[in-house]
């Protein structure tokens, strides 16, 4: 991970209120002078506390982002919130094609690429989302189902790929409390990496996501093409989320 600064991004998913952000935003932001190794640090929060995370995280080192975006640039798209929007906001990340986007609001992967090039033509960092269900890797389909999920961004081009990162998130292992082994995230890695690289862009960041903690976390961060962590659960305690960054160093 020496060319690559190890991420570590919290998304809140369908979380938070005012009273509890303003304590564990408060919270990461204190803990941060105690990291060694210095990975970079971020969440993704609702839309509707975008305003709070610019405000409560202006001037630290922490950034943040959003858990989607519109295929649209505007227009009469009610409900809808577009990547000029976001960068009003100061947002520097926008999730894309998370799980559960793809399986409660049908989201395919040519969508997926879509937003993340709009997200780009924004001035964001999209982080794209892939991964399997537990029938696909029970059937040994692990490395179809990522590499279709992949193609659409692959076609993006070598420039959109070094401006953006990807976040393989095996959907049996999240919210679920089973983590892939260190060893199956790392096969997975490798093969995006390949990929990555067969469309000149090896270096771009790839994450795992799936019941990381703090306790599971060095073991992940260890192998060679994990460059940090997409975490939901444990980003919602400060310690954890800021045990799980230490484990970077």
């Amino acid at each position: 991970m020496a060319m690559r600064r190890p991420l570590i991004m919290g998304n809140w998913k369908m979380h938070g209120s005012l009273a509890d952000n303003a304590v564990l935003l408060a919270g990461i932001r204190d803990g941060t002078a105690r990291l060694r190794g210095q990975p970079e640090l971020a969440v993704c929060v609702p839309f509707v506390y975008l305003a709070q995370a610019q405000m409560a995280l202006a001037d630290s080192v922490i950034s943040w982002g959003a858990q989607d975006v519109s295929v649209h640039e505007k227009g009469a798209y009610t409900g809808e919130i577009s990547g000029a929007m976001l960068a009003d906001f100061g947002c520097r990340w926008v999730l894309c094609g998370h799980s559960e986007r793809r399986a409660l609001h049908g989201e395919g992967s040519a969508l997926v690429a879509a937003k993340a090039a709009g997200a780009l033509a924004a001035g964001l960092t999209p982080v794209v989302c892939v991964g399997e269900t537990l029938s696909d890797r029970e059937a040994g389909e692990t490395e179809c189902v990522v590499g279709d999920q992949l193609d659409p961004v692959l076609a993006l081009g070598a420039d959109a790929l070094s401006r953006l990162v990807i976040a393989y998130e095996p959907v049996w292992a999240i919210g679920t409390g089973r983590s892939a082994t260190p060893e199956q995230a790392q096969e997975v890695h490798a093969l995006i990496r390949a990929s990555l690289a067969r469309h000149g862009a090896s270096a771009t960041r790839i994450l795992y996501g799936g019941s990381v903690k703090p306790d599971n976390a060095a073991a992940l961060f260890a192998q060679d093409d994990i460059d940090g962590a997409l975490i939901g659960g444990a980003s919602l305690q400060a310690d954890s989320f800021l045990g799980i960054a230490a484990a970077v160093s």
